[in-house]
């Protein structure tokens, strides 16, 4: 095993976002990948797609992050009735000034949760994803750019689909990453019970907020260092070439290119080697290993996977084809 190695510039940084990591583990009890992945979004400045069944501390994770870090933070229940201006906000006519004035929305939030962002009409959908990809909205003739830290973390109950709309797979290509969330151990979840009655006490008692961690520049900081982060040609290579397999796996495996009906983008591809940098600098190292990729491959890449008709009938999903994948593309 590598020995970990933090360059003199990065400890500093890398120290910070190791106490916020160790603070949102004390506070988002059993859900330890949950964490990781929305530190490595916050690093790859991507947007989170969260899938899980509710009561899962989805919303108390990206709500304890936004209140250790220098953000603002809002959620927005999605629903059948929503309009995209609910999400960008309005022209509001001041009648004693004689002009409109433009009161923004939600979007303008550093930290955004969407939650169950499946059950909003396509409409409200395309206005949030659009807002993720050009960082920026428009109303009427005016273009509003959002803030430089802006993490949308949206949510989806796999266990109830009716009033649902599903995001298209282009709009869901627009997320860094899609996380599947599960039930915690046994263990873990005894620590929620007392985790849950200590919280009710000092609610009680009137809870004092917590002071942010980390600040602004000191992430926009943390996201230079993960940029200039060592990445071998080979390794480069090695994303390159699992994304391309997803096109075309006919040379690794004929039948598993037919089940495959549609590859990922090269937006994958970016995604992929940014949040292997990031996993390999959240683990105290200035270099990236294959481990890194494979760590994050599943999240990257699984809803950017599509497979065909004959794959679906016998039971392959994205999660499935991106195994596949990784058991077949040879290690650099």
């Amino acid at each position: 095993m590598d020995t970990p190695i933090v360059t003199p510039v990065a400890a500093p940084l890398h120290a910070r976002f190791s106490a916020l990591r160790d603070a949102l583990a004390t506070t988002v009890i059993g859900q330890a990948e949950l964490i990781e992945r929305l530190l490595i979004a916050l690093l790859a400045d991507g947007h989170l797609l969260v899938e899980g069944a509710p009561g899962l501390a989805k919303t108390t994770a990206v709500k304890e992050l936004a209140a250790r870090i220098e953000a603002d933070f809002s959620r927005v229940q999605f629903t059948p009735d929503l309009l995209p201006a609910d999400l960008t906000g309005t022209d509001i006519w001041r009648a004693a000034e004689g002009r409109f004035e433009f009161q923004p929305g939600p979007l303008f939030h550093n930290l955004l949760l969407a939650d169950e962002v499946n059950r909003a009409p396509p409409k409200v959908q395309s206005a949030l994803l659009e807002a993720m990809g050009e960082r920026q909205i428009t109303v009427g003739r005016s273009t509003y750019p959002l803030p430089r830290l802006f993490l949308v973390m949206a949510t989806q109950n796999p266990i109830e689909q009716e009033g649902t709309y599903a995001l298209p797979e282009a709009q869901l290509d627009r997320f860094l990453m899609h996380v599947r969330v599960g039930y915690p151990e046994a263990g873990a979840e005894a620590q929620i019970l007392q985790l849950a009655r200590e919280r009710a006490r000092r609610e009680q008692l009137g809870t004092p907020p917590v002071a942010p961690m980390l600040t602004q520049a000191e992430l926009f900081a943390a996201r230079a260092a993960v940029l200039d982060l060592h990445l071998a040609p080979t390794l480069e290579r090695y994303v390159v070439e699992i994304v391309l397999a997803s096109r075309d796996a006919r040379r690794y495996d004929p039948q598993l290119a037919a089940r495959i009906a549609w590859g990922a983008s090269p937006r994958g591809s970016i995604a992929l080697e940014r949040c292997a940098r990031a996993r390999a600098w959240l683990a105290g190292r200035d270099y990236a290993t294959p481990e890194d990729v494979q760590a994050v491959a599943p999240d990257v890449l699984r809803h950017r996977l599509l497979p065909s008709y004959a794959a679906t009938a016998e039971g392959w999903d994205g999660d499935r084809l991106v195994h596949a994948l990784l058991e077949r593309v040879p290690l650099p």
